[in-house]
């Protein structure tokens, strides 16, 4: 059974993607945004960081996988939900739960570079940088954390407990 630490609040998730949909939306003002959600942790991200940019956008996801039920990431992405809309002349923001070794996102951001994008930029709740790999680096960042195996606000272990309104740490006995 594993003990869970919290980590981040349901009060300071709230306030800081309230400020990233301040920050996206004067970033974006004039530009033709489309925001891309990660599936399955973005979700509930995406949703609230949605409602707080004020400009007109659109909504798309994408889905790919290089944990499955393990602790770890295999390394290899696995793509299985592509995007729906033209992105063509288009600004991307990709939306991210966590970036962690950064081999998801280095993936999607040249994924994305290759279909004729205006810009691809990137946006995650948390910038975990204790693994990473990837030289990657993330534009929009909720939150810069150290360590710990994160669940909670669209994170899961085993796709379980995603659905808790704050961010824990998991320990494993």
């Amino acid at each position: 059974m594993a003990k869970q630490e919290l980590i981040l609040s349901q009060q300071q998730i709230t306030d800081r993607v309230g400020e990233l949909g301040e920050r996206i939306s004067a970033d974006y003002k004039d530009k033709n945004l489309v925001m891309i959600g990660v599936l399955n942790g973005s979700f509930i991200f995406l949703a609230d960081l949605v409602r707080a940019v004020t400009i007109s956008h659109q909504i798309d996801f994408i889905r790919v996988a290089s944990y499955g039920s393990s602790k770890t990431s295999s390394g290899k992405i696995n793509l299985s939900k592509d995007v729906e809309l033209d992105l063509a002349g288009k600004d991307i923001l990709l939306v991210e739960d966590i970036v962690d070794t950064g081999t998801t996102l280095q993936w999607l951001v040249h994924y994305f570079t290759g279909k004729k994008t205006r810009s691809v930029r990137t946006c995650a709740l948390i910038d975990k940088k204790e693994r990473r790999e990837a030289d990657v680096s993330v534009n929009y960042t909720g939150f810069s954390l150290d360590r710990g195996f994160l669940v909670g606000y669209g994170l899961d272990y085993a796709e379980k407990y995603r659905h808790l309104p704050q961010i824990y740490s998991l320990f494993f006995s």
